[in-house]
């Protein structure tokens, strides 16, 4: 250890910190932009994994009933899901052998997806978020890409 001059101080130069903080909000640009998309996808895997279940209770009640209808001919025969954080899901059953089941995203970082699911499992994705990719097939968009 080198010996000091009596009276000069040691510590960071302003030049020093203000690299330091450069480089905290170049990483910061990076990384939360890819943190907001995974946190979206996590979302998404409840409006999948609902719409999956719901369509099994759906043929379910289609097996017991023979109408995809509840008893009054009204609405879809299996009630619908309640409990959802995310999505809002609604079902429609406009003949006896036909339903659509939708999830609508209620989390203001999804506002504008939806999604829906039929009698014949066809998966859909009927309108993404602003500055998200619409995919050109039939399927459920995982992320702002368009992939499925």
């Amino acid at each position: 250890m080198t010996p000091r001059a009596p009276g000069s101080m040691t510590g960071f130069t302003l030049i020093e910190l203000m690299i330091v903080v450069a480089i905290i909000g170049i990483l910061a640009a990076i990384a939360v932009p890819s943190y907001s998309q995974y946190v979206a996808r996590s979302k998404i895997t409840e409006a999948i994994s609902e719409l999956a279940s719901y369509r099994v209770r759906m043929e379910q009640w289609f097996q017991d009933n023979r109408s995809y209808q509840n008893a009054a001919s009204t609405g879809c025969g299996a009630a619908t899901v309640s409990n959802a954080k995310y999505f809002s899901f609604a079902c429609t059953a406009t003949t006896s052998i036909t339903f659509t089941v939708t999830a609508t995203a209620t989390d203001a970082s999804l506002s504008g997806l939806v999604y829906s699911v039929d009698q014949d499992n066809t998966k859909t994705t009927v309108s993404v978020p602003d500055g998200w990719v619409q995919p050109s097939a039939s399927c459920w968009v995982m992320g702002k890409s368009g992939a499925c």
